[in-house]
């Protein structure tokens, strides 16, 4: 590992790579640059101690984590070969062409088709990373580790075995020969490799692409990728194998090859400062937690600019992402598989902090809901943008005149009468009860001035009765909000409010409930009879799997938060 690269890195300093509770959610932390804390090359990491002998999978119900001694001391520093594999470089990835198919089929293969025995054995986590070795201009970033850290290997092992379609691939071989093997059948041209002569003596664990910046205006961006060996001799042997037609650029740097279209950008790229010395791409993936399985990070000012977008008639609309930044990554826990990421840099997009979103308060026999707080706001300050945009297409006049036509005709006032009509936070609710009927349980809680908004409300029924369209809505106005909703009696119900934040599943779901400024909920085990019936064999089993999904996040200032989780049984 470089010296300028902190120890753990990329884990804040304050957290245990080995754990993935503590970072359910990006947390907010401390800035540490690279440069604050050197670790000696050959610095003798903590999760270094051999792996005793891993149970076989059968001994183990679904969803049931190996005893705490069987993973307690993760498997030796940097062991290449220690759990899948991102697949055989070729070429490196021609520009327009299916490189990044290839890297998905990696991630589908090598995390969920193959090995499972053999891969969960080898609990390694650590070594250099992509980042250590790729450049540090990189407008953006993706980064696969099949070495990840011992927790993320054995959830990730157990979530794979209630599905049919992965359950069967998990019998005990090389992943990366599965991985290549995948790949090889979109590539014709690799059948006359051979994995165990060419393939398997030097393929590392983890690969990582970065995408520059182009070299001057209308050029495309530079693309190195980082692909982790073991043997430096046979790599370039078996690279130049594997290479159809030109050879790619190619260059060694701390454990891994450097890949490039050219030589003279491979020895470039092998020679500049690291990513891991950009100061804004540290402080993000900090932020963000536990990296997990795969993370990446993009500057997305950058990539606008280096597509030209923004000196294009739009350019106004970016304004408000010219210096934001985007990191995400994908993990595992033994309940759940969770997508998270974080947005910093960008314009702020309200005139005031948004609050909390109260979805917890729904009825506990809430199939779905989505609650989103500060809309009204926000509304009102990007309404000049909006309105630009809607204008400047090619149906601009026609969404003036109806502008117009809805303040003579009906008294609308965009955006003011909107604006108070989402007012403070908007909740929508869809009910179990009547779901299979012909008119199910719909509502939504508007937290506003209940006066304003049915006034509102009674010029939107006018307008769309006049359309041909009529809606009538059963309200349940109350302090600081009114309720509407299909039926008069679910108005009544969420107007009383219900104990869905109390669910175990809604708070596994929607994790920090109570801070989360927007909130999306549904209960799929609650769904089910609309399509168990229908279903047999493998089909339902894997649905039946399927527990609930939770999105939910934080907007505040220039900074945004977001968690994905799917749940399993």
């Amino acid at each position: 590992m470089p010296a300028d690269t902190p120890p753990g890195y990329p884990f804040p300093p304050d957290q245990d790579p080995d754990r993935t509770i503590a970072y359910r959610t990006p947390q907010p932390v401390q800035p540490v640059h690279p440069a604050q804390s050197a670790q000696p090359a050959g610095h003798d990491n903590p999760r270094t101690q051999q792996l005793p002998q891993w149970h076989e999978p059968e001994e183990l119900g679904y969803g049931m984590a190996p005893p705490a001694d069987a993973y307690g001391n993760p498997g030796a520093y940097g062991n290449p070969g220690a759990y899948g594999n991102p697949g055989a470089p070729a070429t490196p990835p021609k520009r327009g062409r299916g490189w990044i198919v290839a890297l998905v089929a990696a991630v589908l293969v090598g995390v969920v088709g193959g090995g499972g025995v053999w891969a969960v054995a080898k609990l390694s986590g650590g070594g250099t990373q992509p980042q250590e070795v790729l450049p540090g201009n990189a407008i953006a970033y993706v980064r696969l580790d099949l070495d990840p850290a011992a927790n993320q290997k054995v959830a990730l092992f157990n979530i794979a075995r209630k599905f049919s379609v992965t359950k069967d691939s998990f019998t005990g071989d090389d992943p990366r020969k599965a991985v290549f093997e995948a790949l090889r059948k979109d590539a014709p041209d690799l059948g006359k490799v051979d994995y165990a002569k060419d393939v398997e003596p030097w393929l590392g664990d983890r690969i990582g692409v970065a995408v520059l910046a182009p070299a001057k205006a209308g050029a495309d961006p530079g693309v190195a990728v980082a692909v982790q060996v073991k043997d430096e001799a046979a790599a370039r042997t078996g690279i130049a194998k594997l290479a159809t037609g030109k050879q790619p650029g190619l260059t060694f740097r701390d454990g891994y090859a450097i890949l490039a279209q050219t030589q003279a950008e491979a020895d470039a790229y092998g020679k500049a400062a690291p990513l891991t010395q950009n100061a804004d791409f540290s402080d993000d993936l900090s932020a963000l937690g536990e990296p997990g399985v795969l993370s990446f990070w993009a500057d997305l000012g950058q990539i606008a600019k280096a597509s030209g977008a923004d000196q294009s008639a739009d350019a106004a609309i970016l304004e408000p992402i010219k210096n934001t930044r985007f990191a995400g990554a994908l993990r595992f826990d033994g309940d759940y598989a969770e997508l998270t990421g974080i947005t910093r840099g960008g314009s702020a997009t309200g005139a005031t902090e948004p609050e909390p979103v109260k979805i917890g308060e729904l009825p506990d026999s809430t199939v779905g809901a989505l609650s989103v707080s500060g809309l009204g706001d926000v509304l009102r300050k990007q309404w000049p943008q909006i309105r630009k945009a809607a204008e400047s297409t090619s149906d601009g006049q026609s969404f003036t005149q109806f502008l117009d036509q809805a303040q003579q005709n009906y008294g609308l006032a965009l955006p003011d009468d909107l604006v108070a009509l989402l007012g403070k936070s908007l909740t929508v609710a869809v009910d179990q009860q009547g779901l299979g009927g012909d008119q199910p349980n719909v509502g939504a809680v508007l937290a506003t001035d209940p006066g304003k908004a049915q006034e509102v409300l009674g010029k939107v029924e006018k307008f769309l009765a006049d359309s041909g369209t009529p809606l009538q809505l059963a309200k349940a106005p109350g302090d600081g909000r009114l309720v509407v909703a299909s039926a008069q009696g679910y108005a009544d119900k969420l107007a009383k409010g219900g104990t869905l934040g109390d669910s175990e599943t809604f708070k596994q779901a929607i994790p920090d409930a109570d801070a989360a400024t927007y909130a999306l909920f549904v209960d799929l085990d609650k769904l089910e009879p609309l399509y168990a019936a229908n279903l047999q064999g493998d089909e339902k089993a894997n649905a039946e799997a399927l527990r609930a999904v939770g999105l939910s996040g934080k907007y505040s200032g220039t900074e945004a938060t977001f968690t994905l989780r799917v749940l399993f049984n």
